[in-house]
């Protein structure tokens, strides 16, 4: 089942750096300019948040991926659901598919866990579409580290952590190609932009 009620969901994936919130943004903006109800959001959030992108804690992969299922289980209650019945457009940078490329596959939980807490928690609500930026995670790495903000605890992680999640995010674009987009994000942000919009009027009812 996709996204409940009237609305559409469309979520951003990919590596650290990738461009996700300022895609989303253009996206969102694009739509506006068309009469669409947009809201954009973001996971994790509320007061978990801090806990998972900031400082240097170990947390065990299935204590992360809880975590993010917890955050998940109130956006949905919040957010997401409210927005998708009253037939907005939802935009989301990061959903379940960060945990299982994070917590599944980069840090070695594997792909039942998540999926037995995505059935849990989330149930049978699927985005509509899922745009995953990818780029090369030398490059994506970069520009993560040169933003001014405190939450670097993924990019901390190493390149190799970097490598599997590359790898993660594309094999899951593989396994649900009916629902997944891989977009080059190693391009001017402008042709990364049009190339989203592309991908947008190909798979959803959008002028």
């Amino acid at each position: 089942m996709a996204a409940a009620g009237a609305g559409i969901f469309v979520t951003f994936e990919g590596g650290e750096g990738a461009g996700k919130s300022t895609q989303l943004g253009l996206l969102g903006a694009r739509l506006r300019t068309q009469g669409k109800g947009v809201v954009e959001t973001r996971e994790p959030g509320g007061p978990i948040r801090s806990l998972l992108v900031q400082g240097d804690r170990a947390w065990m992969p299935m204590t992360e991926a809880l975590l993010h299922f917890a955050a998940r289980a109130e956006h949905l209650a919040e957010t997401v659901l409210p927005a998708l019945e009253d037939g907005s457009w939802v935009l989301c940078d990061r959903f379940a598919d960060s945990t299982m490329a994070y917590q599944g596959y980069a840090q070695g939980l594997g792909r039942g866990p998540v999926e037995k807490l995505y059935e849990l928690v989330v149930g049978r609500l699927r985005p509509h579409l899922t745009l995953i930026l990818d780029i090369p995670v030398e490059l994506g790495l970069d520009r993560a580290i040169r933003r001014d903000v405190r939450e670097t605890r993924y990019e901390r992680m190493g390149q190799d952590f970097h490598e599997k999640l590359r790898d993660a995010f594309r094999d899951i674009a593989r396994r649900e190609p009916e629902r997944c987009v891989v977009i080059n994000a190693d391009q001017p942000v402008e042709d990364v932009h049009e190339a989203v919009w592309a991908a947008v009027r190909r798979r959803l009812t959008v002028a």
